[in-house]
This record gives C-alpha cells, structure tokens and sequence, in this order.
C-alpha cells in the first residue's frame, strides 16, 4: 500500500484532532487534511505561536492566502501526514465575516464599472479604495522614504518624444521577441509575491490573461499558488519565465530550477538585488503574523514578524550570493540565466562577460534601497557600455522594470534601448480590484496606447522606435513638475499613524 492511499484511507474526527491541541501533541487541519506537527514547533521558520494558535483545529483559512497549496505536504515527512477529515464530523459553521472583510465586500458592491477605468492609474485608484489594509500595505510599500519607488515613475517624464511626421501609419505593429519568444507588446509580466493577498485566485488571474493577450508571465519564487498550478493553468504552448531567489539551501534551489526546466519554463530570472529585504514601512506597520513562505521552512529560518510581510516570507534568501555562484547556476540548467535587479552599467558588462543571456535593469520597484536608481535611468549609460564591451545585442538582452504605467513609458525604454519591459504592481492591483478580467482590461487600455503612440510617433513596428525619437537630456534633472495621478495613489509615511487621517481613497 503506497503511503498516498494510506493516507487518504485514514479517515480522523474533528474531535480527535481536537484533543491535540498542545504543544506537546499538536495536530492541524489544512484543507480537510490532518497533519501532526510536533516536531515541526521548534524548527518552524515562524516560531511555534501561529501554529499554536490552531492546534487542533482547521488552519487553512489562515494558511491559504500565503502559501502554495503543496508547502505543507513538501514541508513535512509523509509519517507526519495522518489522513482526512471525516466529513461527517464537521459542524457546520457560519464563518462571520471581520469588520473589514465586511467594509472590503461593501467597497467592492460601490466600485465604479471596469468599462470606465481609462488608464492603469483609474484602475489603482480602485485598488487601492477595495484593497484590504494588509494586501495595499504589502502591495503598495517602498522602501524607507519611498524615493526610489516614486523616482522609477518620475523619471519617464523627463524623457521627450521627438515625433517623425508624413509616414503611412495605417498599419503599426509593436509585436517583439523576447529570448527568442514571441510577446504581442514589449512587455512581460514581472514577479510579485503574494498574490492571494489581493484576491483568491492570486497569480492564477495573471496566467489565464497572460494566454489570453499573448504576453508572457514570469513565475515569482514566493507565489501564493503552487508553481504545478500556475503551469496547470497555462496553455499547452504558453511561454513563462521564473524569477528565482537563492536559497541558503542550495539543495532547495537545484530542486527548484530543474523542475522548472523539466516543466518547461523558458527562462530563469535570477534576482541579485535582495540579500537583504528593505525597510518597507507601510508593510511594516501591518505586524505580519502568519506562517511564513515554504522556501524558508526547507531552511530552517526564524522570522521577525516585527518588519511586515516581505521580510517574514523572505529570510531564505541567500546574501552571500556572489559572482563565482553563476558558474554553479549555469551548471544545474540549460534555460538562458537573466540577471535581474542590475543597477550599474559596470555590472551589465560583467553580466554579459560572465554568459548571461541579459539584465534586468531594475531597484526592486524601490523596495529595496532608496536611493537606487532607477532602470530607465541608467539605461543609456548600460547601452553605451554593452557596445564600447563590444557585447552582441542579439545574444545579450536588457530589459526594464519599475514605475511603467503608460505604453508611451515602454516606448521610451524601447527607444533607449530596452527589448522589452517588466510590469508588476499595476497587474496586481487590477486583479486585487476586478479579478481576471481586471487584467485583460489593463492589457487593452496598453494595446490601445500602443496603437495611437506608434502612429504618433510615426514609427510602423518597434524597429522604427529608436533613439533619435526621444529627447533624454534631463534624464538625470529631478527638479519635474508633480504627477498628480501618480501621487494621488502614493500614500505618504505620517509620524502620527493611526492619529492622521490616511483613508486610502474613501471616495472615488
């Protein structure tokens, strides 16, 4: 009898699982499956309160918008799994809605209709007005002052086309490659963690519209859905990308790629601006109390709860990653490796030196050090330093990410060089206030920016979109005019939070 059909013959009462309910016998309940995890309390990378919290009780409703649906059953020795719960012995219940699952559901009920979001900005503004507190806080957060994340926008406004006029643009095409796969738009969805914090289908929502609009996602390491349901939910030739953190558990890292590569996964984002998580305050200020991400159970991390969601899911991460390592990545996969997080030219030259198929240049969305700059910034200068390093463009791809909220922002990247640009937040926050359908619209609003910039610019296909079209004189001059529709979304550190009113949009 295989360990599977044991498991699932075993069939336990509620009331059995309730007389273990102490830390020294300590059984859970996680999608009507019983697990004991005793031994599992001192080793826990979240410490043994959470799970304490639900010993001998059902832990999924708590367990669910954080982790995959497989952490546990990785996580766990199969001795440890006991069997399912018998459905004759749960009670029904009728679960109360909180006081802010309430007022989230009445704000969804009073959102305006997707047909009148016009923009990625009209479509935050919503976000940001439905969002549970938590899900905004972790979504929405930069780091420190938040320079750096308001900076990643700010900077495309001091790039200028220089429109070409007379040219027959009945017809434009902004269709691209990227690492030789075909992209309807020079876009791709960038990695965002925590998905299901902003709606119960999480990164699920990104795959099926990715498919639908031809766009490929990237596969972030920390996602709230399994990685098997993410690629379960792709079609049989859609293209995806995984982003992949290092973890100090290198077993756990060569685990994960090959079975990315064995899956079919096209490429390998690896991210080289994260050995430490940066201060996000808004995030911090929520008191993360949950069970953290499976990649730090495989290693054994504690977890300070004190600094929000992004470091308590996070500590996994190997800081001592280095540059000898690539020789250890390029060992265990064949899938092209892609820097991402490169925030000097310097680097991009040794990235190209050292085999990567490219860079993303790329501060983490500003939630890592403020101050960094941002992508589109320095992408002349990385440009200028690929070709004096003599590096072939067809076989080193650069790609941006941060800040992007209008396809005149990806034109621009394109102009200065960019194959292709990485957009995150404003995906998110379209699924978190409309579901799938949120995305599909965000991904028509671009198309159809895309349409009426290229016959603007007077430029038929992205070939035509090069640097003599844009103006990047004051790239590095921050003294711009305020972006109101950008700052109206950006909510400002208070000394006084909790005692200043800071409602996130109470009126639309």
């Amino acid at each position: 009898m295989t360990q599977t059909s044991q498991f699932e013959e075993n069939i336990i009462t509620t009331e059995q699982v309730a007389q273990h309910n102490t830390r020294e016998s300590c059984w859970i309940i996680v999608h009507g499956k019983v697990y004991d995890v005793t031994e599992f309390l001192p080793e826990h990378p979240g410490g043994s309160r959470i799970i304490l919290k639900y010993a001998g009780k059902d832990a999924t409703a708590e367990y669910d918008p954080i982790h995959p649906p497989d952490a546990i059953t990785e996580n766990l020795p199969p001795s440890k799994h006991l069997g399912v719960v018998d459905p004759a012995s749960v009670e029904e219940k009728v679960t109360e809605m909180t006081e802010e699952e309430k007022q989230v559901a009445q704000r969804h009920q009073s959102k305006p209709p997707l047909s009148e979001c016009l923009s990625l900005h009209d479509i935050e503004t919503v976000a940001r007005y439905v969002m549970a507190d938590k899900a905004w806080m972790y979504y929405s957060s930069g780091a420190d002052d938040e320079m750096t994340m308001r900076e990643n926008h700010n900077a495309y406004h001091r790039i200028w086309f220089r429109p070409r006029i007379l040219r027959d643009v009945t017809e434009v095409k902004f269709d691209t490659k990227i690492l030789g796969h075909s992209t309807q738009m020079p876009l791709y969805i960038t990695a965002t963690a925590l998905g299901k914090l902003g709606h119960p289908d999480g990164e699920l929502n990104l795959t099926r519209s990715a498919a639908k609009n031809g766009i490929i996602q990237m596969i972030p390491t920390l996602a709230s859905c399994s990685f098997d349901d993410i690629r379960g939910a792709a079609t049989p030739d859609q293209v995806q990308f995984l982003q992949l953190y290092v973890n100090k558990n290198r077993e756990v890292t060569e685990r994960i790629v090959r079975r990315a590569e064995k899956s079919g996964i096209k490429g390998l984002f690896v991210t080289v601006d994260a050995p430490q998580l940066g201060r996000r305050e808004k995030d911090m200020r929520m008191k993360f109390d949950d069970v953290g991400s499976k990649e730090q159970a495989e290693s054994g991390e504690n977890v300070d709860r004190s600094q929000g969601a992004a470091r308590a899911i996070s500590s996994f991460i190997d800081p001592s990653l280095n540059w000898n390592d690539l020789k250890w990545i390029f060992s265990i996969t064949k899938m092209p490796i892609i820097l991402k997080g490169v925030q000097c030219w310097q680097d991009a030259v040794m990235a190209a030196k050292s085999g990567c198929a490219g860079v993303v240049l790329s501060n983490h969305g500003g939630r890592q050090l403020d101050f960094a700059p941002s992508g589109i910034e320095i992408l002349p200068e990385v440009m200028a330093a690929l070709k004096h390093a003599n590096v072939d463009s067809s076989s080193f791809e650069v790609y941006v990410d941060g800040g992007v909220r209008r396809a005149s922002d990806i034109l621009k990247a394109v102009a200065l060089g960019a194959k292709a640009v990485g957009i995150g937040r404003p995906f998110i926050y379209a699924y978190s206030a409309y579901g799938e359908a949120g995305v599909n619209r965000a991904m028509d609003i671009l198309r159809d920016e895309f349409e009426m910039c290229m016959r603007l610019l007077g430029a038929r296909s992205l070939d035509e979109v090069t640097p003599e079209m844009v103006n990047a004189a004051n790239l590095t001059n921050v003294d711009i005019p305020r972006d109101y529709l950008f700052h109206s979304n950006y909510e400002r550190l208070n000394g006084l939070h909790g005692k200043i009113d800071v409602t996130r949009g109470s009126k639309l």
